[in-house]
């Protein structure tokens, strides 16, 4: 398990802290919603190490991940923009999820393999600027396959796709969470999203995290 408890945080000359506290099991989505600066992107980055708490604890598997700088910590992020470097392949930018020590031939097999999980088997050579943004996005998931991270933090993933490819990202987004046995926490404000994914949900209001 994931457990976020007591979660504290402020931000300079503000007078009332965030306060969260969650759990997230392997192989489930655990969805937070809320309105636009109630929290949600504080509480992501608290999770990536990006903020410091002021108190509180994140456990996972009982490892404590708080003192863990963001290279260290077991969680990959997946924004709503994809991340990807425009002027690198798609199979360039899925390696850069891999140690640089690794052999060439071994980097691309492991590139292939994370390319057909995703669906994109041979398109490892094509630019990622021509690639659509449900390809883009499918790139991403690949690179986080291959950082063996087991926290996946998505930020409003499906927000700049169309109905019928947001519906196909979120299919592969379950598929690749119970495959892997990932905690997934989805950020979302857009309640279809979190119907169609979340096995719990939580609720962002007076800078508090409640369960729904």
């Amino acid at each position: 398990m994931l457990r976020v408890d007591e979660l504290c945080f402020a931000y300079p000359n503000t007078a009332e802290p965030y306060g969260f506290s969650l759990a997230a099991a392997p192989g489930e989505i655990t969805a937070v919603s809320g309105a636009s600066g109630s929290g949600k992107s504080t509480l992501l980055d608290l999770l990536a190490g990006f903020l410091t708490p002021t108190s509180g604890s994140i456990v996972l598997d009982g490892q404590q991940l708080v003192p863990l700088p963001p290279e260290q910590r077991p969680v990959s992020l997946l924004l709503q923009s994809e991340s990807l470097f425009e002027h690198l392949s798609a199979g360039r930018n899925i390696a850069l999820g891999l140690p640089a020590r690794i052999p060439k031939a071994s980097v691309h097999q492991q590139v292939e393999a994370a390319l057909a999980e995703v669906g994109l088997s041979g398109i490892g050579a094509q630019p990622a600027a021509t690639l659509s943004g449900g390809q883009k996005q499918r790139v991403a998931l690949a690179r986080t396959l291959l950082r063996a991270r087991p926290v996946l933090l998505l930020d409003e993933p499906f927000s700049a796709l169309d109905d019928q490819t947001r519906a196909v990202i979120r299919d592969l987004v379950r598929t690749l969470t119970v495959r892997h046995g990932w905690h997934t926490i989805l950020v979302s404000h857009h309640n279809d999203d979190i119907l169609a994914l979340a096995s719990r949900r939580y609720h962002l209001a007076d800078r508090k995290l409640v369960a729904d």
